[in-house]
C-alpha cells in the first residue's frame, strides 16, 4: 500500500503561483511513476503531469506545459508541482497518483493510489 497526502492548494489571483506536495508513505517510493490530475466542478478527471521513478522523465498536458513543473524528492518521498502563470481555469481539486510505470500513471484509471485532493481556486 502507498498512502498518499496532498498540500498546498489555496486561493490565488490570476497569474500568481501555487506549489502543490505529495507526500507518499508505504512502500518504496522511487518504484512508482507519479502523476498530478485535476478535476474541475461538473467536468471529467483530466491528467495535469506525471514523472518518472527516477525523476528523469516528466510529461505535461498541453494546457499546462510551460506553466507547470512537476519534481521529484526520492529522498523525502514527495513529489512536487509548481504552478505559475495561473488562469481561472486552473480552478480543480488537484490529486497526486501513484502507478507502476509512466505509461500508466498518465492515465487515472490505471494508477494503483490516490490522494484525498487539495483545492486551487484561481480568481480572475
Amino acid at each position: 500500500q502507498v498512502q498518499l497526502v496532498e498540500s498546498g492548494g489555496g486561493l490565488v489571483q490570476a497569474g500568481g503561483s501555487l506549489r502543490l506536495s505529495c507526500a507518499a508513505s508505504g512502500r518504496t517510493f522511487s518504484n512508482y511513476a507519479m502523476g498530478w490530475f485535476r478535476q474541475a466542478p461538473e467536468k471529467e478527471r483530466e491528467f495535469v503531469a506525471a514523472i518518472s521513478g527516477g525523476g528523469a522523465i516528466t510529461y505535461y498536458a498541453d494546457s499546462v506545459k510551460g506553466r507547470f513543473t512537476i519534481s521529484r524528492n526520492n529522498v523525502e518521498n514527495t513529489v512536487y508541482l509548481q504552478m505559475n502563470s495561473l488562469k481561472p481555469e486552473d480552478t480543480a481539486v488537484y490529486y497526486c497518483a501513484a502507478a507502476a510505470n509512466l505509461g500508466r500513471v498518465r492515465a487515472w484509471f490505471n494508477c494503483d493510489y490516490w490522494g484525498q485532493g487539495t483545492q486551487v481556486t484561481v480568481s480572475s
